[in-house]
């Protein structure tokens, strides 16, 4: 590994990637923020409440929004290629991921009072949050897709970041006022991303420019799969914070807090995953694009070498300092002890390992393959969730179960898609480049 990260950094960086991946840092860095404060000036119901809401959000938006985005830029980056303009490519996935967007609210509205009883602890304000939410998301997504494509990078970077900003600032104007409002929190989460793209997009001009009409087979090839695989992706990240809540008894509501905090004190790697990510797989493409690691599945196992011992990593130093720093990020709502934290930074491991993986069989075009490997993650998560009485625990041992079913499974067909000698390293690349994990 030392061999491949040495050759790696005499190589000169695309342009946008430390752009990208410091907004990435910045947004994670808030988001953890956000939930410090948050878990401080709200009760145990409402802080387990509004990150119920933080889940659907994350699952939703990333979920539905992330590949139309990424069809956008591809789109983009092709017609920039060959000197077209690329707004009807825009508007035509504006109006599809409209469609999405429009679709989810109307869901959400029919099954309000379940979701407000069973999910939200009975507040209707963070229904209302979560269709703003979805709405403002889809312009964000639209957005990030757009600047891409355009090739504008550091408006990219600094679109995430801003996001960020104003989150924690909104956050942080109700805990020093003492507004103890689980809806104000809730509009604290779904409201800065559309402040972040005016301040993104302003002085920005020849995003859309002029050119022939896009079919819809333009940005929507394959989009099921990928859709499918994204929005599941998402929900196996966050099936344990649903999970918490959905199967707590009377007893126990009041407990559920205390498993997200350590849920997010677990999650912490995954933050500084996307920064190596985005640092490396460029440099990665650059070695190959000169015709020194032509070869995909060397490329792949020195790309899974090092996630593996990032992985292995972030899990014992999860396992020996999660509990010190959950202690002293969440004062009021910390229980776990090293098992639990061993268990869910484990888990957090084994996704982040399916995540490239499936990121892999994306490059080679094996959109259905990565998709049905998410399916049988959430099937097994289910399967095990459903056995057993602790609460913690049985959530703790599904999220391991359908993180590494998932990735055995997409391993598995990533060695048998490979071995036929398909796709490129630089496809890889340029998929991970453009799929950042959303924390």
């Amino acid at each position: 590994m030392q061999r491949f990260v040495g050759a790696a950094r005499k190589l000169p960086v695309p342009e946008g990637t430390y752009s990208i991946a410091f907004g990435f840092v910045i947004g994670g860095i808030t988001a953890y923020a956000f939930q410090v404060l948050a878990a401080a000036d709200l009760s145990d119901a409402d802080y387990a409440a509004l990150n119920v809401l933080w889940a659907l959000v994350f699952v939703l938006s990333p979920g539905l929004f992330q590949p139309l985005e990424q069809e956008v830029s591809r789109a983009l980056a092709h017609r920039r290629a060959i000197g077209l303009g690329g707004g009807p490519v825009v508007k035509r996935a504006a109006l599809l991921g409209l469609v999405l967007a429009l679709a989810v609210c109307a869901a959400a509205g029919a099954a309000g009072k379940p979701i407000v009883d069973h999910l939200f602890n009975g507040n209707t304000e963070l229904l209302l949050a979560l269709v703003i939410a979805v709405l403002f998301y889809f312009a964000s997504f639209t957005t990030r897709g757009t600047l891409s494509g355009n090739g504008r990078f550091g408006r990219y970077g600094f679109m995430l970041s801003a996001e960020g900003a104003i989150r924690i600032v909104f956050c942080a104007v109700l805990f020093v006022v003492g507004v103890k409002s689980v809806g104000l929190y809730g509009l604290a989460l779904s409201v800065p991303p559309i402040v972040a793209v005016v301040l993104a997009l302003r002085g920005q001009r020849g995003l859309l420019r002029p050119g022939p009409e896009a079919p819809y087979s333009e940005v929507s090839r394959a989009l099921g799969w990928l859709l499918l695989g994204s929005v599941l992706a998402q929900l196996l990240s966050y099936a344990t914070v649903l999970g918490v809540q959905l199967l707590a008894t009377e007893a126990e509501k009041n407990r559920v807090a205390l498993f997200i905090t350590g849920l997010f004190v677990a999650r912490i790697p995954l933050m500084f995953f996307q920064a190596v990510q985005a640092a490396l797989l460029p440099k990665l493409a650059r070695l190959a694009g000169e015709g020194k690691h032509d070869d995909f599945r060397t490329g792949m196992r020195r790309l899974i070498g090092l996630v593996i011992v990032l992985c292995l990593v972030g899990t014992i130093v999860g396992t020996v300092l999660g509990p010190w720093a959950g202690r002293i990020l969440f004062p009021s709502k910390w229980v776990l002890g090293s098992r639990d934290m061993f268990l869910l930074t484990l888990a957090a491991s084994a996704f982040v390992l399916a995540l490239t993986l499936a990121q892999g069989l994306i490059a080679l075009k094996a959109y259905s393959r990565a998709a049905l490997s998410w399916v049988a993650g959430i099937v097994a998560y289910v399967a095990v969730v459903a056995v057993g009485n602790d609460l913690f625990l049985r959530n703790e041992i599904a999220f391991l179960a359908g993180a590494s079913l998932s990735a055995v499974l997409m391993s598995v067909l990533l060695w048998q898609q490979t071995r036929a000698g398909r796709g490129s390293l630089e496809a890889l690349v340029e998929v991970v480049r453009h799929e950042p994990l959303e924390i």
